[in-house]
């Protein structure tokens, strides 16, 4: 069965580069490395760590535990109230803390889609060589099957000649 047929050209361009690769001392494909964290820049890096932070249990619960405070110090005036209720300070901060926020969740993000991509692109070649190999493994079997086939043949013909030529 013939599953070239299903693949697009830039597909088949890329297997018939992998068969030619095969027939050159099999030397493997070049597939180019994907990106990895330590090739990101600064930005990178720091939008990676502070969206590993926000997006903790551990960011949660401070968070959760300093807007308590903050409530409760202005709800019952523990310190001068310096922001009364409807608590126009604290939503101001915290709009502040989402402006800058998401833009640095959305960067890790794009970053994380991009080694995604990369990974998946290079997991499609090691599947297209896999592939490719199983082929050759299908036509090295066949082969061999035809072989012993014909071995037998030759056999049950020798056998029969014999049989019908007592010596």
């Amino acid at each position: 069965m013939n599953h070239a047929a299903k693949l697009d050209p830039a597909d088949l361009t890329l297997l018939h580069e992998l068969r030619a690769g095969r027939r050159r001392h099999r030397r493997p494909a070049k597939i180019a490395p994907p990106p990895h964290a330590a090739d990101a820049g600064f930005g990178a890096r720091m939008a990676d760590r502070i969206t590993a932070l926000v997006g903790s249990w551990r960011f949660i619960l401070i968070q959760t535990a300093l807007l308590l405070v903050w409530l409760s110090a202005n709800v019952f005036a523990w310190v001068q109230a310096w922001d009364p209720y409807p608590f126009i300070l604290l939503n101001l901060v915290l709009s502040f803390q989402a402006a800058y926020t998401a833009p640095i969740i959305m960067m890790s993000q794009n970053r994380m889609g991009d080694l995604d991509r990369a990974r998946a692109e290079d997991d499609y070649h090691v599947n297209l060589k896999a592939e490719l190999e199983i082929e050759t493994l299908h036509q090295k079997i066949d082969l061999l099957r035809e072989t012993e086939i014909a071995r037998l043949l030759a056999l049950v013909e020798r056998l029969e000649a014999a049989r019908g030529n007592p010596a």
